[in-house]
């Protein structure tokens, strides 16, 4: 790929792209703004949450994602009993050599499902945060390293309040994106009940690229073009939540590099190298949403994250285009 012109390398980009999301279409048909939020979130190295109600195919989402790519995938059912050693590994003693013997767990794997994370206690929920933050688990004071891709899908119901706990405020910062399937359509679940009534639906999923292509992504994603003009815009966007009175928590520095790492990505997907204002604005909703905290008074009149979201998009100016594309 390094004799390619720019052009080449974007199309390239764009039609591994478009072959990862119609793979996954095969599978959860009728959501390809969601599926293409997913990919998103995956070449832009970050982790995503799946919040919905059951049913619904978030766990079937990470399934076909984890199907679609020729690498590891790594599945942890948490529940109230689920101990930080069944995600992370534990050391065995292995008496034929007279020393111990590290088990890996699920989280040393490329792909990592965690279904239902919020039922696990706070205590597991945290054995994800190095693995998350840093790339790396620490076991008895040995650091293992995990290798890329790595991407934690997390999924929990929000309907059901019993038996589960709430995830921090921390481990929510981890994940890039908040992300709900929702309902299909009329005509797409029509389309389920035709093609997956009597058939398993991933007998015709099968690995379209591999591990290496996914970090040849995440790699060029890494190389899009960000103005300053647009980087003020991120800071002004940033400073607007902070100083907006139905916040109590506003945008952290960490929000502002995740969304423009995945404004970097939409770009590379629509053969730009270089971000737009629209980029930011149409991401901001599922990268934001889950970071802002409200004050009671807004929590007292019905508002919600994405209402602050969509007057601050309003209301803070956006910068002039020709300006917005052009070189620091």
């Amino acid at each position: 790929m390094a004799d390619q012109s720019p052009a080449e390398r974007t199309e390239s980009f764009a039609d591994l792209f478009g072959a990862l999301a119609d793979n996954i279409a095969l599978v959860i048909q009728g959501k390809p703004d969601v599926i293409e939020l997913v990919l998103l979130c995956l070449v832009s190295e970050g982790h995503l949450l799946v919040q919905d109600v059951p049913g619904v195919g978030k766990t079937s989402l990470a399934k076909a994602l984890a199907r679609s790519i020729d690498c590891s995938f790594g599945r942890m059912q948490f529940t109230p009993d689920l101990l930080p050693s069944d995600v992370v590994g534990v050391n065995v003693w292995d008496r034929s050599t007279n020393a111990f013997d590290f088990r890996p767990g699920p989280v040393f794997s490329n792909i990592v499902l965690g279904d239902e994370i919020n039922r696990a206690s706070p205590k597991t929920q945290s054995a994800l945060l190095e693995a998350m933050a840093e790339r790396q688990v620490t076991v008895d004071g040995v650091t293992y390293l995990l290798n890329p891709p790595f991407m934690v899908i997390a999924t929990q119901n929000p309907i059901e309040h019993e038996g589960t706990y709430n995830l921090p405020e921390s481990q929510l910062d981890r994940f890039l994106m908040r992300v709900s399937v929702g309902y299909p359509g009329r005509d797409a679940e029509l389309q389920i009940l035709e093609t997956h009534g009597d058939d398993d639906a991933f007998d015709t999923v099968k690995p379209v690229l591999t591990g290496a292509q996914v970090n040849g992504l995440a790699a060029a994603v890494r190389t899009v073009h960000v103005a300053a003009p647009l980087r003020g815009y991120l800071v002004d966007l940033a400073e607007a939540t902070r100083v907006h009175p139905a916040t109590a928590v506003g945008m952290s520095p960490r929000a502002s590099l995740a969304l423009q790492r995945v404004a970097k990505a939409r770009a590379a997907t629509q053969g730009r190298n270089y971000i737009v204002p629209d980029d930011l604005k149409t991401l901001a909703h599922p990268v934001l949403g889950h970071r802002l905290l409200l004050s009671p008074e807004a929590h007292m009149h019905g508002l919600t994250p994405d209402d602050i979201i969509d007057e601050v998009l309003s209301t803070v100016p956006i910068p002039a285009a020709r300006s917005a594309v052009s070189p620091a």
